[in-house]
């Protein structure tokens, strides 16, 4: 499992870039802010050299100085800006990959407890922090090393005491700055990321459930919320913004001693004779272009810590190292048999069981025992707890109270997938074929057998009547599918998975008479092959259904 402190090391290494990029891409910047340090030295040279009426041949030659430092300074910046963009943005799309790779091997219970607005905000705008950590933060600071290094050399090999002076102020500027906004920025970069996901979450909540909303009266609830959000994402953004002026304000002070401290010395050794006024104004000119590398410190410091818990973030919800002692959950998914023999069936107790996230009120303690191939059924009215009690039942969520029991063995999450499958609520209806939508429950779904399950709920005229039959493409989410359709395509998964305890969220929302009849055959098959159901509903006549009954109502 990687730390927190290594998250965004870890990330970077899994977007495979290249070092060699990266070092080109500091080359080519470097390349091109020492351009501006050799023009400012040449423009000293010029300047003095102008009042000793030198000759054309000398002026010409600094003309074609002047032409290749103001060309190249476009020119290598041009290439800097391709370079790193195209390496960070390779290594974006490399990572945003390795994301959902770990987040389908990573444990149900971590991926139940995850809400869409997270998940947006993370495979979105956090690997995109990962990604800006390379051209806002890595880059700029190997830039702001290499033509500092440069400055202080030329400065030094000119007059040494000149390039302590210069060295000392661009460390002040430099190390002093990022010192500075180590703590705050650090702080401000925790409140930007959060307040970021909560806009997203905002947004997302209030276009997913715009028709919710209106029917129920809740927009302007929704609107408020977005703007909550919106707020405190502005505060963030001012928080972030205040130790960067304090970070300028220190760097123009270092800079202007520089300036001074390097004139002072040009101007007092010119007199005595040690070099000529040429000299004397090269050294004396050098820090006004020195320090351009030097600005880009506090904004990078700022980034890296940005990026650095957006890292975390990512880490926090898919994390490395998962499923280290079992195949990944595709591969397994593909060998998976349709019903585990040795397993089908299995007894469900419950003892006094309560169920609760963190910091809620658990629910009504619940006792109850189905024999394997039993229904069992979870009845109370919304927002009581049943999809809570469900996740307990899976394993995903310890018990508040009490215990369940799966056969001989106490619910675990290790359990599901393999004991234990579950089709939530808002199971996801995902942008690719119907045949493939099906392949989430089952690997190695064939045609045919996908075709069983879709004439099993009714839906084998829909399917025909698609354009590509099973190969036909639905929109992300399933809205091009309406309610009762998706509802069905998740009963269809749910009649397809392998596991012998079946887990089913609200199965009756959005079915019409048909749809129920195909309800009430998938719970008869399934209780046909020795198969455990569990189903949560506050839909009443689904009790008749049921060998128990656990309500959660008072």
């Amino acid at each position: 499992m990687t730390s927190r402190r290594g998250a965004l090391r870890s990330l970077l290494r899994d977007a495979h870039l290249p070092k060699r990029r990266i070092a080109l891409s500091i080359l080519t910047g470097s390349a091109a802010l020492g351009s501006a340090v050799g023009l400012s030295a040449i423009a000293a040279w010029l300047i003095a050299r102008a009042a000793g009426m030198p000759s054309p041949a000398d002026l010409a030659l600094a003309a074609v100085v002047v032409r290749f430092f103001g060309i190249g300074r476009g020119l290598f910046r041009y290439l800097e800006r391709l370079i790193s963009h195209d390496t960070a943005l390779r290594g974006v799309v490399a990572l945003r990959a390795r994301v959902y790779e770990r987040l389908a091997d990573a444990r149900a219970d971590t991926v139940l407890g995850l809400q869409r607005g997270d998940v947006l905000a993370r495979i979105g705008g956090d690997v995109d922090a990962v990604g800006d950590a390379v051209v806002r933060a890595v880059i700029p600071l190997g830039v702001a090393v290499v033509v500092s290094s440069i400055a202080v050399g030329i400065s030094g090999f000119l007059d040494p005491a000149a390039g302590v002076v210069l060295a000392a102020a661009i460390l002040v500027a430099g190390i002093g700055a990022a010192l500075l906004t180590w703590r705050s920025a650090r702080v401000a970069a925790v409140e930007g990321v959060a307040a970021d996901a909560r806009v997203a979450e905002a947004v997302l909540s209030g276009l997913e459930g715009a028709a919710e909303h209106r029917v129920w009266g809740t927009a302007d609830a929704a609107r408020r919320e977005l703007s909550d959000a919106n707020d405190e994402a502005e505060r963030a953004q001012e928080a972030a913004a205040r130790p960067a002026a304090l970070a300028a304000a220190v760097q123009a002070l270092a800079a202007g001693a520089a300036l001074i401290g390097s004139l002072a010395i040009a101007v007092t050794h010119a007199n005595a004779g040690q070099y000529g006024a040429t000299t004397a104004a090269m050294i004396a000119l050098l820090p006004l272009a020195a320090f351009e590398a030097v600005n880009a410190v506090p904004t990078a410091t700022q980034q890296l810590f940005r990026s650095q818990q957006a890292a975390r973030r990512i880490v926090a919800m898919a994390p490395t190292g998962v499923r280290t002692d079992a195949a990944p959950a595709s591969e397994a998914a593909s060998h998976a048999p349709r019903v585990d023999a040795a397993l089908a069936g299995p007894d469900l107790t419950l003892d006094g069981l309560s169920a609760a996230w963190p910091g809620m009120t658990p629910t009504r303690p619940a006792t109850a025992s189905v024999p394997g191939g039993g229904v069992l059924a979870i009845v109370g009215r919304s927002g009581i707890g049943k999809t809570t009690l469900l996740l307990t039942l899976a394993g995903v969520l310890p018990p508040a109270a009490g215990t369940v029991r799966i056969g001989a063995r106490a619910a675990h999450r290790d359990l599901v997938g393999h004991t234990v499958g579950m089709t939530a609520e808002d199971a996801h209806i995902f942008g690719t074929t119907v045949l493939e939508n099906l392949r989430v429950a089952r690997g190695d779904v064939t045609e045919a057998e996908a075709r069983d399950a879709l004439a099993f709920v009714g839906l084998s005229t829909w399917v025909a009547g698609l354009p590509e039959g099973l190969d036909t493409v639905l929109g992300t989410g399933g809205n091009s599918v309406s309610g009762g359709e998706r509802r069905r395509l998740l009963l269809a998964r749910a009649l397809l998975t392998p596991q012998p305890l079946v887990l089913i969220d609200e199965p009756a929302e959005h079915l019409d008479a048909a749809g129920r009849e195909a309800l009430d055959a998938v719970l008869g098959q399934l209780r046909a092959e020795g198969r455990t159901v569990v189903i949560v509903t506050h839909h009443l006549h689904l009790t008749d259904l049921a060998d128990a009954v656990v309500t959660l109502d008072d």
